[in-house]
């Protein structure tokens, strides 16, 4: 039987003070306060994971007077309705140790947020964001490899770059509108869909090739529309064999 986890979502950005925790905090109190998603149905259960890069030792924090210590960024990730926070600080090198352990805390969550660029590429989110002041902002070095792995680029309170998943928000580090909201979680909701559609294809096709039966299961599996499997296998380049119907 297939092991339920948490959705999982990452939070990086350019630079520090670029509005990573606003826009974590923003998710989770919306999220929670009943707007619904496809993703994680009404009211989810949402925790968050912050990781702060620490030169001397790693730790997992989880003792309640650290996390709501006002103006932490982990008391803002509570106030805002996570139902559990950890704080992670390490060494980039040590996430393999603290991370799994971190993860395993949460797994009876819904979803949960991890804020962070290093955390992100060790955890490998279901969907990673990326927040940026623009096209010609500075990124740090370290954090290009990061936006690279985007799926949705968060362009704070300037112009739109050419990336797929772009979104601007107009205010942050500040404040996040509810529509803004709105299209960002849109934007997840269709990128998690065809993240699934691939992952099956690529699960199921044999040298290349699926049958019309093998794709349109995947199809109703996953209740998304025949055209939508069919335009995934045309992107990966597998053809689609025996189609009784006319469907693909």
């Amino acid at each position: 039987m297939k092991i339920k986890r948490p959705f999982t979502i990452g939070i990086g950005g350019s630079h520090s003070s670029i509005g990573k925790t606003t826009l974590a905090a923003a998710l989770i109190r919306y999220l929670s306060s009943g707007h619904t998603s496809r993703l994680f149905g009404p009211k989810p259960r949402i925790g968050a994971i912050k990781y702060t890069k620490e030169a001397i030792y790693a730790s997992l924090i989880d003792d309640a007077e650290i996390l709501k210590k006002k103006g932490k960024d982990t008391a803002r990730l509570g106030e805002a309705g996570a139902k559990q926070v950890l704080w992670i600080k390490s060494v980039a090198e040590d996430l393999g140790e603290v991370m799994p352990l971190a993860l395993q805390r949460l797994t009876e969550l819904d979803a949960v947020i991890i804020e962070g660029n290093s955390a992100i590429e060790f955890a490998k989110p279901d969907i990673v964001i990326f927040i940026t002041g623009g096209p010609d902002a500075d990124t740090k070095p370290s954090a290009e490899r990061l936006k690279g792995l985007a799926d949705i680029i968060i362009t704070a309170g300037a112009e739109a770059g050419n990336h797929a998943g772009t979104c601007i928000i107009k205010e942050l580090p500040e404040k996040v509108q509810d529509e803004e909201l709105e299209v960002i979680i849109k934007v997840m909701e269709e990128t998690a869909k065809k993240k699934e559609i691939i992952s099956l294809l690529n699960q199921r096709a044999v040298d290349g090739k699926i049958t019309c039966g093998a794709a349109r299961k995947i199809a109703e599996e996953l209740n998304v529309s025949y055209n939508e499997v069919g335009t995934a296998a045309t992107d990966l380049k597998i053809k689609i064999r025996n189609c009784e119907l006319g469907c693909f």
